[in-house]
């Protein structure tokens, strides 16, 4: 079984291998029962934030045997979300992205540097 912090950082390094951009943890854990963190990440197109999600929910269930308990996205594919339950995987739209400010509602949460979950994540990459 993998911890929280793990999972939300290989989430983050699945993310990165498929290019998304500006990808953010938050560790929500101690402002939120929503949760324990929220990954956030960019894409350029619907097309990408569509294929991000159907990625990390592939390779989640390969690696750890887990599934989200709650899929959801709009028509558009402008914004998906993947609910681990401990982890919120949030993969937008660039211009939702910046519509939206996640960062800023919940920037009372503590982020993970990027160097962090890189690190965290290592074993994950693609490219190792």
């Amino acid at each position: 079984m993998v911890d929280t912090e793990k999972l939300a950082c290989v989430i983050a390094r699945i993310l990165d291998d498929k290019l998304a951009s500006d990808i953010t943890i938050l560790n929500i854990s101690n402002v939120s029962s929503l949760g324990d963190y929220f990954v956030i990440a960019s894409a350029d197109s619907p097309t990408q934030v569509k294929a991000l999600m159907m990625n990390v929910k592939e390779l989640i269930k390969k690696h750890f045997n887990r599934t989200p308990s709650r899929i959801e996205n709009d028509l558009k594919n402008r914004w998906n979300l993947l609910d681990y339950g401990d982890v919120i995987v949030h993969i937008l739209h660039k211009d939702e992205r910046e519509t939206y400010a996640l960062e800023k509602f919940w920037s009372h949460a503590f982020k993970i540097s990027e160097d962090d979950w890189k690190k965290l994540s290592e074993e994950y990459s693609e490219y190792n």
